[in-house]
């Protein structure tokens, strides 16, 4: 993974920049917000992870290294072994590739982070699917038993079959195998390891609806058409609630009918439904197939007037449900040419820094299609991203320069960049950036460059081509190959000092 990230920065297209997000995306903690499955996929499939072997491989490879250097780690090991282990999610179901699941490479092992060496579980209590001791033992039809968690993500896929037998499930039912967790428990407390609680198991009663509890659920979507807004209220805050907790009541939310309701009160004049509402829909399109439903049940146009006249939270929470649905290409062009984009300019402009961190990931989203960069340009992104070049202390540095780079490769974006006076912003960022930042303002200077000399001629005045020399001699291999660039094209230049 470390070679593929470090190669994914050598290429100069749009993809590259794409992948570079995808990586801030999957290793942020936004609030405690859950990851969307499709960045992982998406994520895996650039980094060529795409299969069941290709993440055991690089497991392996991960646990050599980490024993080798004695357990220590770097951030970028840190990032690594984050990133697999959010996979690792994806490929318990196996979800991210073609190849055929083989149950017995799915896990992703750990033991090497460990200090201390853990027993060696008995096999019977090992899920199938994970390898991992089952928290939640639950027996499906053919008799078999899997970890609770495992199972429900394999049927959220639309799998009638058992993974193990292959045979056809009659019926869906999952039954607790209490004799085995009792087993379990007894070799926990024998060997003097932690026993395994249940998925949830730390959420309070009144909140929690257990896995296939399709009735609790049911109420509660019948109480979102509930004539007293104090009921509607807190059955939105409810679902909300729910559907940020796992998989399985995601799904069983969407399939009771939740979500056409919650798209007609994101209109209710009550502001606490409003945002209840927004972020419920925001919590259930984690799952793929929701995002579809989402759209279909006329979300969008309904999120963007949240979008722009919601409560603070009810705002970002729109800003990011579009970004989750954005995931979808074809999602991209219905909503940048439903109107979507100026208001997420807006945002990132006046927003609170999760505001404005929200509106950044959608619209670098939202302008990976070409058709949006333009919408952006015009809608006046390019101000405010410079802006937050100017004003470090926000944090999105990172993220205003990955939105400017693709800006960049349209004609549009690369006038309204250049007429920002952002030059000495981008020579100074050569100069003393991160390594990041340097590699990202070298690209933007090289596109502005390519395209109107007169940036080259004032880059020149401000010393670029000390810092071009330096960055071309030690920096990343992205930022070698941009610095090239630019020196070839500052000596063919006429009038260079």
């Amino acid at each position: 993974m470390h070679l593929q990230l470090k190669r994914s920065k050598g290429r100069a297209d749009t993809q590259d920049i794409e992948l570079f997000m995808d990586i801030m995306i999957a290793l942020s903690q936004k609030d405690g917000r859950n990851a969307d499955s499709a960045v992982l996929e998406r994520l895996a499939d650039k980094l060529q992870l795409g299969t069941v072997s290709d993440l055991t491989v690089e497991s392996r490879a991960v646990e050599k290294l980490m024993k080798e250097r004695g357990g220590e780690m770097g951030e970028t090991a840190e990032h690594i072994l984050y990133l697999l282990k959010k996979m690792k999610g994806m490929q318990e179901i196996g979800n991210l590739g073609g190849d055929k699941i083989g149950f017995e490479s799915l896990a992703l092992s750990e033991v090497s982070l460990e200090k201390i060496s853990s027993p060696i579980f008995p096999e019977d209590f090992r899920c199938p699917i994970s390898l991992e001791l089952m928290q939640d033992p639950v027996i499906v039809a053919t008799g078999q038993t899997y970890d609770r968690l495992c199972i429900q993500r394999w049927l959220d896929l639309g799998h009638k079959t058992c993974p193990k037998t292959q045979q056809v499930l009659p019926h869906m039912t999952l039954t607790p195998n209490y004799v085995l967790r009792s087993l379990i428990a007894q070799w926990c407390e024998s060997h003097g390891v932690e026993i395994p609680s249940k998925a949830g198991s730390s959420r309070s009663d009144s909140s929690d609806v257990s896995f296939g509890n399709r009735t609790s659920i049911d109420i509660l979507v019948q109480q979102l058409y509930s004539r007293q807004i104090d009921v509607q209220r807190a059955a939105a805050e409810e679902i909300r609630l729910l559907a940020k907790r796992n998989a399985d009541n995601r799904l069983l939310i969407a399939e009771a009918g939740a979500i056409p309701q919650l798209v007609k009160l994101l209109s209710s004049t009550d502001m606490k439904t409003q945002e209840h509402a927004v972020t419920a829909l925001l919590n259930l399109s984690i799952h793929s197939s929701n995002k579809g439903f989402i759209v279909q049940a006329g979300a969008i146009n309904r999120i963007i007037d949240v979008l722009k006249h919601g409560s603070t939270e009810a705002r970002e929470n729109a800003a990011a449900t579009l970004f989750s649905l954005s995931v979808v290409d074809e999602n991209k062009v219905i909503i940048g040419a439903s109107g979507a984009i100026p208001p997420l300019v807006d945002l990132l402009r006046d927003g609170t820094v999760r505001g404005k961190k929200d509106a950044a990931t959608a619209i670098f989203n939202l302008s990976i299609y070409q058709g949006n960069k333009f919408r952006a340009v015009r809608a006046g992104v390019v101000p405010p991203l410079i802006a937050l070049l100017v004003d470090q202390s926000i944090g999105m540095v990172d993220e205003a320069l990955a939105i400017l780079a693709i800006l960049a490769t349209h004609q549009e974006g690369r006038i309204a960049i250049g007429q920002q006076s952002a030059i000495d912003i981008l020579v100074e960022l050569i100069h003393s950036g991160s390594a990041r930042n340097k590699e990202n303002a070298a690209a933007v200077l090289l596109a502005l460059g390519m395209n109107d000399s007169s940036h080259l001629l004032a880059a020149m005045q401000l010393g670029v081509f000390e810092y071009l020399i330096e960055l071309a001699q030690n920096g990343t291999a992205r930022a070698r190959r941009k610095a090239r660039g630019l020196l070839d094209l500052i000596s063919k230049q006429e009038h260079v000092p």
